[in-house]
């Protein structure tokens, strides 16, 4: 089954690490990646630009409404994501506990929906 790990974080804390934190954790981020293509999680992913560049779009009574920024004030921000084959939550879960960024914020675990099945 696929599972779509999300990447909550506080982005001030990206804000407060020096040029040398930074590359460390994204060269976590890459060992994190490896390590699930050779369980073959065949891993997808992303990182995201700020929550300072992202819109809002709703659509009320047939016209389309853009907000800049997400849609809720929250502490934790969207970061990034992976997408892993797993066999069960189990092992969804034991993956999450690895990715680098649930050391200070959260590893949200959603299954994904398989449509024609």
């Amino acid at each position: 089954m696929r599972y779509m790990l999300l990447i909550y974080a506080d982005e001030a804390v990206y804000e407060t690490q020096s040029k040398e934190e930074q590359a460390a954790e994204y060269q976590e981020y890459a060992a994190f990646g490896e390590k699930a293509a050779q369980r073959g999680l065949a891993p997808q992913g992303e990182a995201l630009q700020p929550v300072a560049t992202a819109t809002t779009v709703r659509v009320r009574g047939g016209k389309t409404l853009t907000t800049d920024g997400p849609f809720a004030e929250t502490k934790e921000q969207l970061g990034g994501y992976y997408i892993l084959n797993c066999k069960d939550l189990d092992e969804a879960i034991a993956m999450a506990a690895l990715i680098p960024g649930a050391r200070y914020g959260s590893i949200e675990i959603r299954p994904i929906m398989e449509f024609g099945e």
